[in-house]
């Protein structure tokens, strides 16, 4: 088993600057059996026609391309609009994405070591 080492900011209301750096992020993001019940409960084919036509696949922390296994550089549910980064499924998003914070992490450009909890 691979161990992670993440260091985290407190919580805090810290606004999104909607950058994207997290959805094209690596990071340990998974779809829960929770996510595809809902998604099934909604009828959201869209999302899992999305994943089939990508013929991506979760690997445990990323997409995986089950055409040649390269692994995918961003979430296929990432959108641009004028305001910059947006979630196209951002109401049913899996519950990775729903309790990321902004500035939380260190991949988040809001991140600031002096916020770091001890």
């Amino acid at each position: 088993m691979v161990g992670y080492t993440l260091k985290v900011n407190p919580l805090e209301e810290i606004a999104c600057r909607r950058c994207g750096t997290c959805c094209l992020a690596d990071m340990i993001g998974y779809v829960t059996e929770e996510d595809v019940a809902r998604w099934k409960g909604q009828g959201r084919d869209d999302i899992f026609h999305i994943i089939d036509n990508e013929q991506a696949f979760w690997a445990g922390d990323h997409f995986v391309s089950a055409r040649d296994g390269r692994i995918l550089m961003c979430c296929p549910f990432l959108a641009w609009d004028e305001d910059g980064a947006a979630c196209s499924i951002y109401e049913t998003r899996p519950g990775v994405c729903r309790n990321y914070r902004p500035g939380s992490s260190q991949i988040c450009p809001q991140w600031r070591p002096d916020r770091q909890s001890r």
